[in-house]
């Protein structure tokens, strides 16, 4: 529930974001009449994360067993290279992210009504449709068969409207950069469990061989239906006996991308030790 409450909160506060700046943007350059048309794109964006939420869950209940375990799998990989490549896109990005949002902002105000619904849609339509995605994967791969998962994402995106708003507000002061980069690093950490998933879910599907192979088994010492289990299985999507393709996937992905991504940065400009904190838009 944890891992799940993490990525609700992490790709909400990103989307809750976005919209408090462009908003506060709007409101303090006195242009309180193209607030429609952004909330218009808002709407629509959230409207199409949704529904494409919607389509993977009742779609997937219509197919086979080893349709579904396929398409899974595939999804669960593409899931964590979009969410892998957002993660080191944040990271660098955090700190410039309220100014490159005001350049987009005023050429849209410059074009028009229809770039303005542009404008907030493409800003919040892409954090929608990557969550939703990152979201359904996880949560089946960490499911338990109860509504756990699904509570803990629906608790981290309460959790993000909130500090949102408190942000938007004035009422909160974050660091954005330190607040991504562990952030970033925890959510790395639950997609290298999405992705061993995803290649069991191929295994079983009999896309990939060796689902019988198994790298070891503790599941007398570690049960998965106790507590610890499934706790482990909710924070991680721990697996007491997975396949040695699966240890393998998980060790080649978790190490060497936590590695550049908590590694200094090599650019051309010192970072400073102690970035200021960001304060409302």
């Amino acid at each position: 529930m944890f891992a799940n409450y993490l990525i609700g909160l992490r790709e909400g506060l990103e989307a809750s974001l976005v919209v408090c700046i462009l908003i506060a943007y709007l409101v303090k350059t006195d242009r309180r009449d193209a607030l429609k048309p952004i909330w218009s794109g808002i709407a629509v964006a959230v409207a199409l994360a949704l529904g494409f939420g919607c389509a993977l869950e009742f779609g997937s209940q219509e197919l086979t067993f080893e349709a579904q375990e396929a398409l899974g799998g595939s999804l669960s990989i593409i899931a964590v290279c979009l969410v892998t490549w957002m993660v080191f896109w944040m990271r660098r990005t955090a700190r410039h992210l309220k100014a490159d949002l005001h350049g987009k902002l005023d050429a849209a105000l410059q074009m028009g009504t229809g770039a303005l619904v542009a404008t907030a849609f493409l800003a919040v339509g892409r954090e929608g449709l990557e969550t939703s995605l990152f979201v359904w994967t996880s949560v089946r791969a960490s499911s338990d068969g109860t509504e756990g998962p699904l509570i803990g994402v629906l608790l981290g995106i309460a959790t993000a409207v909130v500090l949102g708003y408190l942000f938007y507000r004035g009422a909160l002061r974050i660091n954005l950069a330190k607040f991504f980069t562990w952030t970033g690093a925890m959510l790395v950490v639950v997609a290298a469990g999405v992705l061993a998933y995803g290649f069991h879910d191929l295994q079983e599907a009999d896309f990939l061989p060796g689902l019988t192979n198994k790298a070891f088994d503790i599941s007398e010492t570690i049960p998965p239906d106790s507590w610890y289990g499934t706790l482990l299985k909710g924070v991680f999507n721990f697996q007491p006996d997975p396949t040695v393709l699966q240890v393998v996937v998980w060790s080649l992905y978790l190490v060497p991308t936590l590695a550049f991504f908590l590694a200094p940065s090599r650019s051309g400009k010192a970072r400073p030790k102690t970035p200021a904190p960001v304060r409302a838009p």
